[in-house]
């Protein structure tokens, strides 16, 4: 396994855990961190055997605080890779799922990396904001994914104040799963993977991409009559034909990711 300097990376099984290692700071990040995640992202998607990727922060106090301003204030902020903050932000053509544990502050990017994350579970202490505006910034991906989940009046109402929203009104406004107690959204996150783990790989990820992709469609009717890559890998795939056979059988399917 890779040393990483900025996050910590543990492959349990099938699943991934990445968390962002940089609790001095509230877990913000900067320019040479954003490369690192880039590449345990990149092996996440190339390999086979990992099917489920969850990413939290290190320590209760945050899940990440968002760009590291110090930096950029000193003058020593550089580029970032095509996928973004946390090499996740901007990516997307990821169709394996991810999870986001988020334990205490979500801001500015942060925020932005748990909204690029198919679920979200949140610690009752998670606080959610974009408050790029009031540094003279702009949430780059926040502006564009808020408004998609949880509609255009709810997601203005955040974006041009850039206040805070607790878990339980983040859950009531659509963005996060589940609200479990403090130092339990990690637990509540492998729980998630457990039961996306039960289904079958192929499956899940043309699901996944299906989602996505047929939200461009003007239409339910285009929507429905597109073709799919990974829709049509899973028709022809092995674990299509071993499910039905499993339940059959009464029996636990045996997933091959083939």
């Amino acid at each position: 396994m890779t040393e990483y300097r900025f996050c910590t990376v543990a492959d349990e099984g099938r699943v991934r855990v990445v968390t962002i290692n940089r609790p001095e700071v509230l877990n913000a990040l900067h320019s040479e961190a954003h490369w690192e995640f880039d590449q345990v992202w990149n092996e996440f998607a190339a390999s086979p055997d990992l099917w489920v990727g969850i990413i939290t922060g290190a320590g209760n106090r945050a899940f990440s605080a968002g760009n590291d301003l110090k930096v950029q204030a000193a003058g020593r902020r550089g580029p970032r890779p095509a996928t973004g903050f946390a090499g996740l932000s901007h990516r997307f053509d990821l169709d394996k799922p991810l999870i986001a544990a988020v334990n205490g502050v979500a801001m500015g990017g942060g925020f932005e990396t748990a909204l690029a994350c198919d679920i979200i579970v949140a610690a009752e202490n998670a606080v959610f904001a974009l408050p790029e505006p009031r540094v003279g910034l702009i949430a780059g991906s926040g502006v564009h994914r808020l408004p998609r989940m949880i509609g255009q009046k709810a997601a203005l109402g955040m974006i041009l104040t850039g206040r805070r929203v607790s878990a339980v009104e983040g859950e009531r406004l659509g963005f996060v799963n589940e609200v479990v107690p403090a130092g339990e959204a990690l637990a509540a996150a492998r729980r998630w993977a457990s039961q996306i783990l039960e289904c079958s790989p192929m499956a899940i990820r043309a699901s996944k991409q299906v989602v996505y992709r047929s939200l461009d469609a003007p239409t339910l009717e285009a929507a429905m009559t597109a073709t799919y890559p990974a829709a049509q890998a899973n028709l022809d795939s092995q674990d299509y034909i071993e499910g039905p056979k499993a339940f059959a059988e009464r029996r636990k399917p045996n997933w091959q990711n083939r």
